[in-house]
C-alpha cells in the first residue's frame, strides 16, 4: 500500500513539473510572439514609428536604463511610496474589517457607508490629495490608501463572517476567551481571505502610485514617463512602460508566492499543489 501512495505521489509530481515546464515555455513563446509581431508592424511601417518605435529600440533603450542609477533612484521612490501605501492600507483594514465582520451590529451600521465609499475612483481624490500635501510623496500615498483599502477590508469582512458556528460555539463551550477564539478560530477561518485581498491590493497600489506620479508629479517612474512624454523621447517612454509592467509581474509573483508559503496548511493550496 506504501509503495502504491508513493507512486501516486510520484506521478503527481512529475504531472506538476511537466505542467509547470511546459506553461512557462509557452508563456515565453507568447512573448517572444508578441515582441516580434510589435517588431514587424513598425518596421513595415504599419503604425508610424513616431509614436510606435520597433520593439527593438525599446529593448535596447530598456537595458540602458538598468545601468543607470538615476533609473533605479526613480524605481525606488515608486516601491517606497508603495510599499508604505500598502502596509497601511493593509494594517487599517485588518483591523477595522476584523471588527466590523465579528459583530453584526458594526456590520449593520457601516455596510451603506461602505457601499458609498467603495466605488468611489480614487483618482477622483487627486484634486484633494493635491490641495492637501502639493506633490510630496503623501499626496500619492493618499490615493493609494484610498484604493488598496477596500480591497483588504471586504475580504477580511467577508472572511470574518465566515467562521463556523459550531465550531465557535465549540470554542466557547471549552471557555476560551475572546482572544483565543479569535486566534484559534477566526484568524485560520480568515487568513485566505486576507491574503486574496493583499494580493489584489499589491497590484491596485502600484497602478494608484504610478498614477499619482504621472498625475500629480510626485516623484518616482511616473513621473519619468511623464517627462520623457512631454520631451517626446517616446522610446524612452515605452521602456518606462515596459519597467513598470515587470514590477507588476514581480510583485504578483511575490504576493502568490507569500500566499501559498502562509497558507500552505489551508485546503485549497494543498489540493492545488497534489493536484
Amino acid at each position: 500500500m506504501t509503495a502504491v501512495l508513493n507512486t501516486v505521489s510520484e506521478v503527481r509530481r512529475l504531472r506538476r513539473r511537466t505542467s509547470s515546464g511546459a506553461g512557462a515555455w509557452l508563456g515565453a513563446i507568447g512573448v517572444v510572439a508578441f515582441l516580434g509581431l510589435w517588431e514587424t508592424v513598425s518596421r513595415l511601417g504599419l503604425v508610424d514609428t513616431r509614436f510606435v518605435p520597433p520593439a527593438s529600440e525599446v529593448l535596447v533603450r530598456f537595458g540602458q536604463y538598468v545601468i543607470d542609477r538615476a533609473f533605479w533612484r526613480d524605481v525606488g521612490s515608486t516601491m517606497l511610496s508603495w510599499s508604505l501605501g500598502l502596509i497601511i492600507a493593509v494594517a487599517a483594514a485588518t483591523v477595522i474589517g476584523f471588527l466590523i465582520g465579528s459583530s453584526r451590529f458594526l456590520e449593520r451600521l457601516t455596510h451603506s457607508t461602505i457601499e458609498f465609499l467603495r466605488p468611489v475612483p480614487s483618482v477622483a481624490l487627486i484634486p484633494l490629495a493635491v490641495l492637501l500635501f502639493g506633490t510630496k510623496i503623501q499626496a500619492g500615498l493618499l490615493l493609494i490608501v484610498y484604493a488598496a483599502f477596500w480591497q483588504v477590508l471586504i475580504q477580511v469582512i467577508y472572511g470574518a463572517k465566515d467562521v463556523d458556528p459550531v465550531a465557535d460555539a465549540t470554542a466557547r463551550s471549552y471557555g476560551l476567551s475572546r482572544f483565543q477564539r479569535i486566534r484559534h478560530v477566526t484568524w485560520p477561518t480568515a487568513l485566505p481571505y486576507l491574503m486574496t485581498g493583499v494580493r489584489l491590493a499589491a497590484a491596485v497600489a502600484l497602478i494608484l502610485a504610478i498614477t499619482a506620479e504621472l498625475i500629480i508629479g510626485t516623484p518616482g517612474l511616473g513621473k519619468q514617463i511623464a517627462e520623457t512624454r512631454e520631451g517626446g523621447a517616446i522610446t524612452s517612454m515605452y521602456a518606462l512602460i515596459l519597467a513598470t509592467g515587470l514590477i507588476g509581474v514581480a510583485i504578483n509573483l511575490v504576493a502568490r508566492f507569500i500566499e501559498r508559503r502562509v497558507l500552505a496548511w489551508h485546503t485549497s493550496v494543498r489540493m492545488d499543489v497534489a493536484g
